[in-house]
């Protein structure tokens, strides 16, 4: 089993902070710590380089995008790619987490103590696993995006901010028939936007008809087509709907066409991410834009922070901001 800086920590009697200090070199420690960490390391086997820096620096990313689009996806891709950015530029590499340790099977645990993994980036999976609580439980440091786990620093998109940007813009222009397909019932993310657009429905005096908040999937053109052809069948059908992510605009687009409806003259429509295609087409999709650069940044410095400096770094959650893109996918409501 590779060796852990609280191996070291405990071989030779010093916080796991000073083990991190001495093996990354990028905080200064007293020279009698130093020379017991660097000698507990050799003991150990720790691979060091010439300098008595350890060779092995190294974060898993566990990532399941359960639409199947991976890193393809322009919202995850972008954040992924700044976390990289920011990880090796404090002397990081990043590997993927899978359940496999070359032909055999292994929890996700199993697949970071083989790799010797100093923390581990989490994001866009089933945080009610039994495999996923079972690493956030363990002692390798970890982060999680719009995701709060007891013990781990987090990245949180403000996403009851932006829901509630939506519907009071699309109230303010109108619209008091507002549907929202949101995206699956398996995260923080889905449960926070719904809250919040009941909510912000409820101050502003207005009903959520049956029919007008269905459960659907993120990045699913597919099913938004058919959730949208039917919310567009409803006797009083929608005069705004919101979708769960840019991505299903697509879909939501292609099914008010075929109804013979015009956006936004006849249905206004909102997106989620602010993503670079959509906002290249015509119209341009009213939207929230998530800062997926700042949240990838974030939370790699949050978990080298919580891997460099345990006992001081801070498990509190980052919310960062959102904002809302006008566009113009949302129009005046004049059909009351």
């Amino acid at each position: 089993m590779p060796v852990s800086f609280k191996t070291i920590a405990q071989q030779c009697g010093v916080p796991v902070s000073a083990v991190a200090a001495v093996l990354t070199c990028h905080a200064v420690v007293d020279e009698d710590t130093r020379r017991q960490v660097l000698a507990a390391a050799q003991r150990s086997g720790y691979p060091l380089d010439g300098t008595g820096k350890g060779l092995l620096h190294n974060l898993g990313v566990l990532f399941v995008e359960e639409s199947n689009s991976g890193l393809t996806h322009p919202f995850f891709a972008s954040m992924l790619n700044a976390f990289k950015s920011e990880a090796e530029a404090h002397g990081y590499d990043i590997t993927f987490i899978n359940h496999h340790i070359g032909t055999e099977s292994a929890t996700y645990l199993e697949h970071c103590q083989y790799r010797n993994m100093d923390g581990v980036f989490i994001a866009c999976i089933d945080f009610s696993s039994r495999d996923v609580a079972e690493l956030l439980a363990s002692e390798i440091p970890c982060v999680t995006v719009d995701h709060t786990a007891p013990g781990q620093p987090s990245v949180v998109s403000d996403n009851r901010t932006g829901m509630r940007m939506l519907v009071d813009y699309a109230v303010s222009l109108g619209h008091k028939r507002i549907a929202f397909i949101h995206g699956q019932r398996n995260s923080q993310v889905t449960d926070d936007r719904i809250d919040e657009f009941l909510s912000s429905m409820r101050r502003h005096g207005l009903p959520v008809p049956e029919g007008y908040l269905v459960e659907g999937r993120y990045d699913d053109l597919e099913l938004i087509r058919a959730q949208t052809t039917e919310m567009l069948r409803l006797p009083e059908r929608p005069t705004c709907l919101l979708l769960p992510d840019d991505a299903c605009f697509l879909g939501a687009q292609e099914a008010i066409r075929a109804c013979e409806l015009r956006i936004p003259a006849d249905v206004s429509v909102a997106g989620y991410d602010g993503i670079r295609l959509t906002q290249s087409l015509r119209p341009h999709l009213t939207t929230i834009r998530q800062d997926s650069e700042l949240m990838g940044r974030a939370a790699a410095r949050r978990l080298i922070d919580k891997i460099e400096r345990p006992d001081t770094a801070s498990n509190d959650a980052v919310i960062v901001p959102v904002a809302l893109l006008k566009g113009e996918t949302v129009g005046w409501c004049n059909n009351w």
